[in-house]
């Protein structure tokens, strides 16, 4: 049988016309008008609750606890379904700000479960917080601020309250710059300082914040009242030395000492106060004064960094006399005085290295390198012969070191070798030679 002529070739018996595919036409829209009927999201939303439909668990349950969860589960997974078709319905239909009012209700949501779950999770009120200011409703924020503080941490330890202080601080924060309320941020911090146990510990933080407010509003007697407090429940360096900062920039000087008497009341041992009073007197051309504070400070019977106090002291002695000594007008008498007293600072300086910090020996070398160059530019006033017999020889040593990765390797260093220590080392050469000799000769007498 032959094929027909409209046959193709390559598909056996059928046609091109069999093988078209016909689509369908499309269908007009004759009438654009709204029908009659709208759907609202807050149909779907009843829809989908209508047909939502809890089935009862096959193991009935009898635990009182465990049907609690088991309800709240089941609800959370509802919500979770209400909330996703909504947010896709407004994704589809809604306008931006709908869609955004669908999204931050959802992580509202989310952020109230995790509360919920662990209050004392601080992260999480957190993050919830930065989501309700970013809405910028006042009330919200304020209701979410006041629900987090009221979770005060158990255990009145200060590691449980570093994380938890700063909520009342970004509390304190937010009234003051975002609402611009005056009373609400001096009562965030009023509150916050009586919740702090101060008696266990204290932050030093929240008491110069709540200083510094007042003084932006030019409340210099309330500042002043809240410093006060501090020193008198919690003193601290960090308040001292905010407190001597702001009295010095508005220039009471008077009221700087008594500030520096209470801190070195407090704290006798701290060399960076005692210093720093020294250098007040002496910006005030107070030159005896400071002196004066130099050797109490040296004569505390403990001291946290005398290395820093000796050099501070040994600094102003030779300031002192450089200022003498470059004046022509100054009589030789008066230089010489000047210089006695650098040299006695100095003496004390490497007794105190040699007999309380013999460990100390690059700085007991390095501050005699500083006298050694004292009396160098003294001229015929100097005598660089009391110090070149006290000077040290230099050792290039090897010491094996542990690296961080645990491994071992060999390190130069320069060791100070002092007259001293050479002293004795020639004594003990000499004691044992002796003690050779008298075997020597008991054995000889043997014999």
């Amino acid at each position: 049988m032959s094929l027909s002529k409209e046959a193709e070739p390559t598909l056996g018996h059928l046609t091109l016309k069999d093988t078209e595919v016909k689509l369908p036409r499309p269908t007009r829209v004759k009438n654009k008008t709204p029908a009659p009927i709208q759907i609202t999201a807050e149909q779907i939303l009843r829809e989908a609750r209508e047909q939502a439909e809890i089935r009862p668990p096959k193991q009935k349950i009898t635990d009182p606890t465990e049907l609690g969860e088991y309800r709240l589960c089941k609800r959370k997974e509802v919500s979770e379904g209400l909330e996703a078709k909504f947010v896709a319905f407004e994704k589809q239909y809604g306008d931006r700000e709908g869609i955004e009012d669908a999204v931050v209700g959802k992580r509202r949501f989310q952020y109230e479960d995790e509360v919920r779950k662990n209050p004392l999770n601080y992260d999480s009120w957190f993050d919830y917080i930065r989501l309700e200011e970013s809405v910028g409703n006042k009330e919200r924020i304020r209701e979410v601020y006041e629900r987090a503080i009221a979770n005060v941490p158990p255990a009145e330890e200060k590691r449980f309250w570093q994380l938890y202080i700063y909520l009342w601080i970004n509390y304190a924060l937010y009234e003051e710059l975002d609402a611009e309320d005056v009373d609400p941020t001096r009562d965030v911090y009023r509150k916050c300082l009586n919740l702090i146990p101060h008696s266990k510990f204290s932050f030093a933080k929240i008491w110069l914040l709540a200083a510094q407010f007042e003084i932006r509003q030019l409340n210099l007697k309330g500042a002043r009242q809240i410093l006060g407090n501090a020193i008198g429940n919690a003193p601290k360096d960090k308040i001292f030395n905010k407190y001597i900062e702001i009295e010095l920039q508005l220039g009471n000087i008077d009221r700087c000492r008594k500030l520096y008497e209470k801190y070195l009341e407090w704290s006798p041992e701290n060399c960076y106060a005692w210093t720093k009073y020294a250098e007040l007197e002496r910006s005030l051309s107070e030159t005896e004064r400071a002196r004066a504070i130099f050797e109490l400070a040296i004569a505390q019977p403990a001291l946290d960094m005398p290395e820093l106090l000796w050099k501070a002291y040994i600094d102003f002695e030779t300031a002192e006399f450089e200022a003498q000594n470059s004046l022509d007008l100054t009589e030789e008498e008066q230089k010489r005085e000047c210089l006695q007293r650098a040299r006695r600072v100095f003496e004390k300086a490497l007794n105190y290295f040699r007999s309380s910090a013999p460990e100390l020996k690059e700085e007991r070398a390095m501050l005699l390198e500083k006298w050694l160059n004292m009396e160098a530019a003294s001229g015929k006033l100097g005598d660089v012969s009391l110090v070149q017999s006290k000077l040290p020889k230099k050792l290039k040593k090897r010491r094996q070191v542990t690296t961080e990765d645990g491994s071992a390797r060999i390190e130069e260093f320069i060791d100070y070798l002092f007259p001293e220590k050479i002293q004795t080392s020639n004594l003990k050469i000499l004691a044992a030679a002796y003690q050779w000799k008298k075997k020597q000769k008991l054995s000889s007498g043997d014999n």
